[in-house]
C-alpha cells in the first residue's frame, strides 16, 4: 500500500497506522533526481510484502513541517515507523537488493509454532500445540488429520478447546458426519456423487423438524460445503423455512 500524506494527515497516516503495520516514509520531491531513481524500487519493494509493510510518501515541498520533524538534511531520505518510533532510516538512492534488505527488516518474525503450522504434518502440529496449546491453526489442522485417519472423537475433543471459528466449524462438522457414518460428501456442485447427495439432503429436510439427529446432520453438510456452493444457500434457506 502506498499512500502521499500531508502535514496535517501525517499523525494519523503514519503514527496512529505505525501500531498496526511497519511504515516506510519516503521523503521526496519533484525536482529531486535521486527520487525520481528510488520512488519506483521501494514502491515495488514495499508492494511485494502484501501489507505487511506499509510505504507513505512525504513531497517536502508541500509539507516542510514533516521533513523538519525528521530533521532531514538531503532527500531523498527514508525512515522505518514502528510502534510511532523510528528503528530504521537511510539517505540516499540505494539499489533495488539494498532497499530490500532495510524492508524485510522490517517483517514480522514468525515464531517457531507457526514455521511447525506451515509445515502442516502431524509431527509438527503437535510440536506447535506442545508451544502454544490454544493455536487454533495447529488445532484445526491437527484435528483435521484425525478426521481423515479415522478418529473422529479425538478430533471433536480437540476443538472443543479454541474458541469456534470457521475453520474449527467445518472441521467439526466432518468430524460429526464421520461418526454418524455419512458417506455422501459435498463435493462440487456438477461434480460427482452431487444427485446422490442432494436427494440425501432433501430426504434430511423432510425430517428436520421432528428429528434432532437429521437436522444435525443436514447442518453438517452444508458446513462442509465450499461458500461458492450455490446448495449451500439453497438449502440453509430451505432449513429456515421449515424450522421457523
Amino acid at each position: 500500500m502506498t499512500l502521499d500524506t500531508t502535514d496535517a494527515s501525517f499523525d494519523n497516516d503514519v503514527l496512529v497506522r505505525s501500531d498496526a503495520v511497519p511504515v516506510v516514509v519516503d521523503l521526496w520531491a519533484p525536482w529531486c533526481g535521486p527520487c525520481k531513481t528510488l520512488s519506483p524500487i521501494i514502491e515495488r519493494v514495499v508492494e511485494a510484502t502484501a501489507g505487511a509493510v506499509e510505504l507513505v510518501k512525504v513531497n517536502v515541498d508541500e509539507n516542510p513541517r514533516i521533513a523538519q520533524s525528521f530533521q532531514a538534511q538531503s532527500i531523498p531520505a527514508v525512515f522505518a515507523i514502528k510502534d510511532r518510533r523510528v528503528v530504521d532510516q537511510f539517505i540516499g538512492a540505494l539499489g533495488e537488493a539494498a532497499v530490500r534488505e532495510f524492508v524485510n527488516r522490517l517483517l514480522p518474525v514468525a515464531s517457531e509454532a507457526e514455521e511447525l503450522i506451515a509445515l502442516g504434518d502431524e509431527a509438527s502440529l503437535r510440536r506447535a500445540l506442545e508451544l502454544e496449546p490454544d493455536r487454533p491453526e495447529a488445532v484445526v489442522g491437527l484435528a483435521e488429520i484425525l478426521v481423515r485417519r479415522g478418529e473422529p472423537e479425538d478430533a471433536l475433543s480437540l476443538l472443543a478447546k479454541i474458541p469456534d471459528n470457521g475453520e474449527a466449524r467445518r472441521v467439526a462438522a466432518l468430524a460429526r458426519l464421520a461418526i454418524a457414518g455419512t458417506s455422501v460428501a459435498p463435493g462440487t456442485a456438477n461434480g460427482a456423487g452431487s444427485m446422490e447427495l442432494e436427494e440425501h439432503m432433501a430426504a434430511l429436510l423432510d425430517r428436520v423438524k421432528t428429528d434432532d439427529e437429521a437436522r444435525q446432520e443436514l447442518v453438517d453438510l452444508l458446513e462442509t460445503m465450499e461458500p461458492s456452493d450455490p446448495r449451500r444457500e439453497q438449502y440453509r434457506r430451505a432449513l429456515a423455512s421449515r424450522l421457523f
